[in-house]
C-alpha cells in the first residue's frame, strides 16, 4: 500500500454515511445539482435513445464534447476529443430458411429463429459450408491452469463446432472458479477459440440457467448484428459464421447422429472429456449483405503535472438502444436513464472535481465515453486497440455502469474483486466513508464481462465493478429502481424523485480511489 497524500485524505474524509463529501472541491448542492442535470440532458427524448450511427449520436457526442471543454477538459487526441470506431453492420438470411441436416439416424432441419441464430462479422456476400461436419466440443475450452483441454487432439478446421455456454464452475463448484464464471464461460471467448482452432463456425448450446438469460436474447440475432471493423484484416481472422443453437434443436441434432445428448453434456462437465465428432453432416448457405460504418468514442484528458505518461482512465458508455418498439404507453424512445446516461454523468462529474482540483495530479487522468457497448463493446474495444496513454501505463479503468438511482448503503459490492491490486484502495475508502466492502464472487451470469472495464481487463489493466448493498442507511428509502421493469425499456427515464446519495457516495469513492492511485509514487 502507498501511503495515502494529506490532501487526498482531505478529500476523501466523510462523515458516517454522508453522501456528500465536504472536502471535494464542488460544493454537495452543486455537485448533485450537476449529476441530476446531466442525467435528465442525456437521457431526454431530445437525443432520441442514443442509438449509435443514427441521427442522434453527433446530438449526444457534441454535447459531451461541449460539457468536457466547459469544464477545462482537453481532447485526448491532439485536438480531437473523438475516436473513430469502425463498425460492420450484417443482414443475413439461410437459404432455405435454416440448416438442413442428415445423420446416421435420421434426417431434418433447423430453422431460424426457432432452431439457432447465426451471423458473420465478415464482409462477404455469402457464407457456404457445404455438408459441415458437426463436433461437440464440450465447452469448448483451453485451460491449462485448471487442466481442461476440451478442443486437444482433433482438427477443427472447416468444422462445425457445438460448444456449451458457461464453464464446469457452473455445475461443480468444485471446478474452474465455482459459480463465479471465468471468461472461458462466455459465448465471445469460444467464438475466439474456435476461430483460432480454424473452424468455419460455432454454435453455442443454449440453456437458460447456465446463460443466464432466455432465448428470446439470442433470438435478437436473427438476421442482423454488428461487430468492430478491422479495415487492415477485414475480420479474417473472425469465424465465417457464429450463432447460438437451442437446446431443443441441438437434441435433435445428437439424435439424427445416434449419440445420448444428455449423457454427452453430463460428461463434458467432468474433466478428462474429449470431443465427439457427430455421425451427421449439414448444409449452411446464407447470404450476407454488410454496410462499413462509423461510430466515435468521445475521450477527454487532464494532463499529469510528473508523469503525463501514465493514466487512470475513468469510463461511461454514452450509447443506448434508441427508437425501438413501443411499450404499452405508445413510448417509442429507450431514453436510457440509468443505462447509461448515469454512467456518462457520474464520468463527468469526475471530471469536473478533478478540473477544480487545488492542484494538478502527478498522472493523467483519461475521460473516455464509448460508443457501441450494448453491442458488444465495440468501443472500449477500440480505445484498448488505440489508447490516449498506453495501457501498460493505464493503472486502472474505474467504469461507471448503471450509476443511479442509487440508495445510500452502508455496504459496498464489490464484483471481481477480492483477488486484486485495487481491493486495498477500496476497502479503505470506503472505510473513510464510514461504510463496508462486501466481495460479490457469484458471476454466474458473467456480468462482469459485459460492461465496458472487461476490454480493459482482459489486457492486464485493474477494473472493478462497484454495487450499492442491501444495508441501507434509510430502510424507509428503498431503491424504487424496478429493474426488471425498466431495463432497456421506454420506462429507463429520468425521475426528480430519484434517491441518487448513494450514486454519488459510489462516485466519491472511486474519485478517492483514483486520487490516491494518481499521486502514489
Amino acid at each position: 500500500m502507498k501511503k495515502v497524500p494529506a490532501f487526498i485524505l482531505c478529500l476523501l474524509m466523510l462523515g458516517a454515511c454522508r453522501s456528500a463529501d465536504p472536502g471535494l472541491p464542488i460544493p454537495p448542492g452543486e455537485e448533485e445539482a450537476l449529476f441530476r442535470g446531466w442525467i435528465k440532458k442525456v437521457a431526454s427524448d431530445g437525443f432520441g435513445g442514443r442509438k449509435p450511427m443514427g441521427p442522434y449520436e453527433k446530438i449526444t457526442t457534441e454535447y459531451i464534447v461541449s460539457q468536457l471543454d466547459s469544464l477545462g477538459i482537453g481532447p485526448a487526441f491532439g485536438q480531437s476529443y473523438f475516436q473513430e470506431v469502425p463498425v460492420i453492420s450484417t443482414q443475413t438470411s439461410f437459404d432455405g430458411g435454416g440448416i438442413a441436416f442428415k445423420g446416421a439416424n435420421g434426417s431434418g432441419v433447423l430453422r431460424s429463429p426457432e432452431d439457432f441464430v447465426g451471423w458473420t462479422s465478415r464482409p462477404a456476400g455469402r457464407v457456404d459450408i457445404p455438408a459441415a461436419q458437426f463436433v461437440f466440443c464440450g465447452f469448448g475450452i483451453e485451460a491449462p491452469e485448471f487442466g481442461w483441454h476440451d478442443l486437444e487432439g482433433l482438427d477443427l478446421r472447416g468444422k462445425v463446432i457445438l460448444a456449451m455456454v458457461n464453464d464446469p464452475g457452473f455445475y461443480d463448484e468444485g471446478l474452474f472458479q465455482g459459480k463465479d464464471m471465468t471468461y472461458y464461460g462466455r459465448w465471445t471467448y469460444k467464438f475466439e477459440q474456435a476461430a483460432k482452432a480454424g473452424a468455419a463456425a460455432c454454435l453455442v448450446i443454449h440453456e437458460r440457467a447456465a446463460a443466464g438469460y432466455g432465448w428470446n436474447v439470442c433470438a435478437n440475432h436473427a438476421g442482423s448484428n454488428l461487430a468492430l471493423y478491422d479495415p487492415e484484416s477485414k475480420n479474417s481472422g473472425n469465424l465465417p459464421l457464429n450463432g447460438w443453437i437451442h437446446e431443443d434443436g441441438c437434441r435433435r441434432l445428437f439424435e439424427c447422429a445416434g449419440v445420448d445428448f444428455d449423457e454427452a453434456l453430463s460428461a463434458a462437465q467432468k474433466p478428462g472429456f474429449r470431443p465427439i465428432e457427430l455421425d451427421l453432416r449439414g448444409d449452411i448457405r446464407m447470404s450476407v449483405e454488410h454496410e462499413v460504418r462509423t461510430s466515435n468514442n468521445v475521450c477527454g484528458i487532464l494532463r499529469g503535472s510528473t508523469y503525463p505518461d501514465e493514466a487512470v482512465v475513468f469510463s461511461g458508455h454514452w450509447d443506448h438502444l434508441g427508437i425501438g418498439t413501443p411499450d404499452g404507453s405508445g413510448d417509442c424512445i429507450y431514453n436510457g436513464a440509468a443505462d447509461n446516461a448515469s454512467g456518462v454523468a457520474a464520468t463527468l462529474l469526475c471530471a469536473a472535481q478533478a478540473a477544480r482540483l487545488p492542484r494538478q495530479p502527478k498522472r493523467s487522468l483519461v475521460f473516455l465515453f464509448s460508443t457501441s457497448e450494448e453491442s458488444g463493446l465495440f468501443g472500449s474495444e477500440q480505445y484498448c486497440r488505440n489508447p490516449a496513454v498506453p495501457l501498460e501505463n493505464t493503472l486502472a479503468c474505474i467504469n461507471f455502469e448503471s450509476m443511479a438511482p442509487e440508495p445510500l448503503t452502508r455496504d459496498v459490492v464489490v464484483l471481481g474483486g477480492g483477488k486484486g491490486p485495487l481491493d486495498d484502495y477500496i476497502v479503505k475508502g470506503a472505510g473513510r466513508q464510514g461504510r463496508y466492502v462486501t466481495f460479490d464472487n457469484d458471476n454466474s451470469d458473467g456480468w462482469f464481462f459485459r460492461s465496458d472495464h472487461f476490454s480493459f481487463v482482459k489486457r492486464g489493466v485493474p477494473a472493478v465493478v462497484i454495487e450499492s448493498g442491501v444495508d441501507l442507511v434509510h430502510p424507509d428509502r428503498p431503491n424504487a429502481y424496478p429493474f426488471d421493469v425498466w431495463y432497456h425499456k421506454p420506462s429507463d427515464e429520468y425521475r426528480p424523485d430519484w434517491d441518487v446519495e448513494g450514486s454519488l457516495a459510489h462516485v466519491h469513492l472511486m474519485f478517492g480511489v483514483a486520487l490516491e492511485l494518481l499521486d502514489g509514487k
